[in-house]
């Protein structure tokens, strides 16, 4: 049962001047944030003794009282009985919005939906590979094997939409089977037929549907979704409680379907057709440039589901000449991201990163990137924009001697067939015996290209960084080994940087104590992992602050920089939300060192153990520098 704060909250508005001399009030991880119009007429002495509150510090024109780790219910509290809306609050929704240019937002958004679906998703792409295979040594495509193994590898990646309706749901706090209701309408199997029929309007408005169907795609759905949020969001606040569990979903989904299916099909189509026609024009002009610019920006378009304006007109070209050079530049980039792939299962130190590697280049292999692309370059950045320049440099050779394909063959390895130089070449065709030739040299290239490249690049972590290892006696601060009898807990760094004293950090909250013993971290770079293994208890809307609890019953805070609940947000992205159980050293959140400094703010970071009273002692490194999942911490009980 919730604890009641009413008392405490009719004091803290009592002595703050009462309601009158509140201008705004907002709340960071562990304090009450007032604007008031005369700071003297708030009574120090008694808020700073009264039981409930740490203490009260006056900065950066805030009269700020120190709550502790329970402070949004103080703050719920506060606003209740004072009768008055907080201003300035952070909103949940946007504040889970990744800050950064507008490419950054992309990425983390699309990497942090995909990330909790990584495993099946590899395993479904490894399936399609067997399935490939299969094909390959004959086995007919209406046996029984070949049946259910293609729909057991096929079917996630159909039904994808389905899966990313859930996970958005989750980023963009909707109720996640209002969102599946959404997913399942824009997959319903007969609506694609229904539009095959003919023009279809809603209420006079035409509806345009996608020849590709919604199947397969990945941004209608994550559109579709934050929209539905936006509008559940707003039902929520007006529909009465009583009939709000019901009478949200309907209005939800009767608006949001609708927007969805009158605004996205066009768009898709405009945008598909008018990629037809730019690419098509190209490839008349140049075969080269054509290749270059079909070869980097293939897998961009495949991401937004635009490349379906070529698909059609190459299928029209094997059908009407039985040959077509329009789709040859995009089918040797999966080898660009198998080599990648390699590189960085090489060189990184995640095991993590290692474990889905490998499945993920043997799916690239066979010609399915998702995995790859989605799972590991597209979050690292540069390994997949590194995919994208050696598939323009593929695509140049390939435009340069006319590469053919005269059949619709299989992806990856088994697309090789299809650029056999027949006996009898249909009319106008390339009839150079060493078409074949060229396409292998371009799945060498683009292997090679993708390994190098990569090579190039700094690899980064996607897990918070190495294994935490166990700490050994030589790195425990020995206090420890002298105390055998206690029950001790070791807390890893969360985060690379130089070690500060508590008592050095820029903030006499922190600074005194009176939020728990612990120790400070100058960070040398935006990373934040868990540092031990437990549940999550607070991610702050913001993302400057997270909780957790450790196995072992420590609630830790980890405050990235002072007053940078001022930043609304900008510059972090958190990883995880409230109630997630998580490993020690896995990625908690990132932040951009430059955007706190950019505002005159301290990076200087604590990691508290806010209930340290209920520890015999809490001691900390002797290190003057720490790397992340090296000794910080010991809790003994």
């Amino acid at each position: 049962m919730a604890k009641d704060y009413t008392e405490l909250a009719q004091d803290i508005v009592a002595h703050v001047g009462g309601k009158d001399n509140i201008i705004k009030l907002v709340h960071c991880v562990t304090r009450l944030r007032f604007t008031l119009k005369d700071e003297s007429k708030a009574d120090d002495d008694y808020l700073k003794q009264r039981d409930g509150i740490v203490t009260v510090v006056k900065a950066g024109g805030q009269y700020q009282v120190v709550i502790g780790n329970h402070v949004p219910d103080v703050y719920d509290t506060v606003l209740k009985v004072a009768g008055i809306q907080g201003e300035g609050g952070i909103d949940v929704n946007e504040g889970d919005v990744p800050q950064g240019n507008l490419f950054d937002q992309f990425i983390a958004l699309v990497s942090g939906l995909f990330q909790p679906m990584l495993g099946a998703l590899s395993a479904a792409g490894m399936i399609k590979g067997l399935v490939a295979i299969l094909a390959a040594v004959g086995v007919k495509e209406t046996s029984g094997l070949y049946v259910i193994l293609n729909a057991a590898g096929d079917g996630f990646f159909q039904f994808l939409p389905v899966i990313l309706a859930l996970t958005a749901a989750k980023r963009f706090k909707m109720e996640q089977f209002t969102a599946l209701a959404l997913s399942f309408a824009l997959v319903y199997p007969n609506i694609a037929a229904s539009f095959a029929n003919g023009n279809v309007d809603f209420l006079g408005l035409p509806v345009i549907f996608p020849s590709s169907s919604y199947l397969q795609t990945v941004l209608p759905i994550i559109l579709t979704v934050w929209v539905g949020s936006k509008i559940e969001k707003f039902f929520k606040k007006i529909i009465p409680d009583v009939v709000k569990v019901f009478v949200v979903p309907f209005f939800v989904i009767l608006i949001t379907v609708p927007l969805a299916y009158l605004a996205i099909g066009p768009v898709m189509n405009w945008a598909s057709n008018l990629i037809g026609v730019i690419f098509t024009n190209i490839y008349g002009f140049s075969p080269i440039v054509f290749g270059i610019l079909l070869g980097a920006l293939w897998q961009v378009l495949v991401m937004f589901g635009l490349h379906w304006g070529l698909v059609p007109i190459a299928i029209l070209d094997f059908s009407t000449k039985g040959w077509s050079t329009l789709l040859v530049a995009s089918t040797a980039i999966c080898f660009a991201q198998a080599g990648a792939l390699l590189n960085i299962f090489l060189r990184t130190k995640e095991d993590k990163v290692k474990q889905l590697t490998i499945p993920a280049f043997i799916s690239a292999l066979f010609g399915v990137t998702e995995p790859a692309i989605y799972g590991i370059t597209l979050p690292m950045r540069t390994p997949f924009i590194m995919t994208c320049v050696a598939g323009a440099i593929q695509g140049a050779f390939l435009g340069f001697f006319n590469t053919t394909a005269y059949t619709m063959g299989g992806m990856g390895l088994f697309a090789i067939p299809s650029y056999f130089t027949p006996k009898h070449v249909p009319a106008g065709a390339n009839t150079d015996v060493n078409n074949v030739w060229y396409f292998l040299i371009a799945i060498l290239m683009s292997f090679v290209l993708g390994f190098v490249l990569t090579q190039l690049t700094k690899i980064p972590y996607l897990y918070g960084g190495p294994d935490v290892k166990p700490v050994t006696n030589d790195t425990a601060a020995q206090p420890v080994t002298e105390l055998k009898e206690l029950k001790q807990e070791i807390i890893a760094s969360p985060m690379i940087g130089q070690v500060v004293k508590l008592e050095n950090v820029p903030d006499e909250v922190f600074a005194t104590g009176a939020m728990g013993k612990g120790i400070a971290i100058d960070p040398a770079d935006g990373t934040v992992v868990a540092p031990a293994a437990g549940e999550i208890t607070l991610v702050f809307p913001t993302g400057h602050a997270i909780g957790m609890r450790t196995e072992n019953g420590a609630e830790i805070l980890i405050h990235v920089g002072m007053d940078t609940v001022s930043l609304a947000g900008k510059g972090f992205n958190t990883f995880v939300q409230v109630g997630d159980k998580v490993d020690a050293g896995q990625k908690l959140l990132e932040f951009d060192l430059a955007t706190i400094r950019d505002a005159n703010l301290p990076v200087i970071s604590p990691v508290i153990v806010t209930n340290s009273t209920e520890f015999e002692d809490v001691l900390t490194t002797q290190d003057a520098r720490v790397n992340i999942g090296d000794y910080l911490l010991t809790t003994l009980a």
